[in-house]
C-alpha cells in the first residue's frame, strides 16, 4: 500500500518559515575535553530546517534518523557534517543545531585539596545558509558575587548571592577556512576570575573560611563581571565575537540583577 506523503503538499498561503524541526531531545554525545580528550555526556537537542513557502509540513522523522546516525561526536569540527546531513535529507537550503549539556570538571579545594566534580552547562548553536556556516560555543558558570556597595556602607558584613555569568563565543576563522579550538575549560576560567569567587562543588571548613574571605576582598557588581570578562576575551584570537551575561539572583531583594554585553560593540 502506498501512503501519501501529506507533508509535500503544496502550501497556497506562500509564507515561508524560518525554523521547522524538534525540540527537547535527549541523546548521549561525546564533547571534547581538554584534559581527557573526550568526555561523555548527554546532551538536549533542537534540530531544524527553514521550509519553502509553497511545501506544507516537514519530515520530522528525518531529524531523529541523522541524530542517531551523527550524535556520537557533537563537536566544533563535527557539527558541520551534521548539518550538512540535515539539509540534505531535508532538502533545504538552511539548517540549525542547538545543544546544551553538563559539562564537567574535577576541581579541588583551595585549602584543604578536597576534590570532586562540578557541572557547567555547555552547548553549541550553529546554523548554515547556503555556504555560510555561523558556530556559538556557549558556557554558564556558577559563581559567588558579593555587593560592593553593601560592603561600602555596612559597619560589618556585605551581602552576597549566588551568579551566573554565561559567555557566547564565536571562534575566530583561519585564512585556511578552520575554526580555532575554543576549550569550554577556558570560558569557565575567565567567568570564574571576574566573580567574587568561584562556587566549588566539595569543601571542609578550612575552605569555607578561605572562600568566605575571598568573596569579601572581592566584591564586584554584574556591570564589573560582564567587563571583566569582556576585558579578557576581547583580546583572545581565537574569538571574533562574544556576549557575557551576568545574573544574580540578589539574596536581599525579590527581584534578579543583570548585565550583558557584546563584543565587537554596536555600531548603530
Amino acid at each position: 500500500m502506498i501512503l501519501e506523503d501529506i507533508q509535500s503538499r503544496v502550501d497556497p498561503r506562500g509564507i515561508k518559515i524560518d525554523d521547522v524541526g524538534i525540540s527537547g531531545v535527549r541523546y548521549p554525545i561525546s564533547v571534547f575535553d581538554e584534559n581527557q580528550g573526550k568526555q561523555d555526556t548527554v546532551g538536549t537537542m533542537a534540530l531544524s530546517v527553514s521550509l519553502p513557502s509553497e511545501q506544507r509540513g516537514s519530515h520530522l522523522s528525518r531529524f531523529i534518523e541523522i541524530l542517531d546516525a551523527h550524535a556520537g561526536e557533537i563537536t566544533p569540527h563535527s557539527i558541520p557534517r551534521i548539518l550538512a546531513a540535515i539539509r540534505g535529507r531535508l532538502e533545504s537550503n538552511s539548517a540549525r543545531l542547538e545543544v546544551t549539556f553538563p559539562y564537567f570538571l574535577r576541581r579541588s579545594a583551595p585549602v584543604s585539596g578536597a576534590s570532586a566534580l562540578i557541572d557547567y552547562s555547555c552547548g553549541f548553536t550553529a546554523t548554515t545558509e547556503g555556504e555560510h556556516f555561523h558556530l556559538i560555543i556557549t558556557a554558564c558558570v556558577p559563581v559567588t558575587s558579593v555587593c560592593p556597595c553593601s560592603k561600602a556602607i555596612s559597619d560589618y558584613g556585605a551581602h552576597n548571592q549566588r551568579g551566573y555569568i554565561t559567555i557566547a563565543a564565536t571562534p575566530a576563522i583561519d585564512p585556511n577556512g578552520e575554526l580555532a579550538d575554543i576549550w569550554m575549560e577556558d570560558l569557565i576560567e575567565v567567568a570564574e576570575q571576574a566573580a567574587s569567587s568561584p562556587v566549588f562543588p566539595l569543601l571542609k571548613r578550612p575552605d569555607e573560611r578561605h572562600v568566605t574571605m575571598l568573596g569579601y576582598d572581592n566584591p564586584v557588581f554584574v556591570e564589573d563581571m560582564v567587563r571583566g570578562v569582556a576585558e579578557q576575551v576581547r583580546t583572545d584570537p581565537r574569538i571574533s565575537q562574544f556576549t557575557v551575561e551576568a545574573v544574580n539572583d540578589e539574596s536581599i531583594h525579590n527581584h534578579g540583577a543583570f548585565a550583558r554585553l557584546t563584543w565587537p560593540p554596536s555600531m548603530a
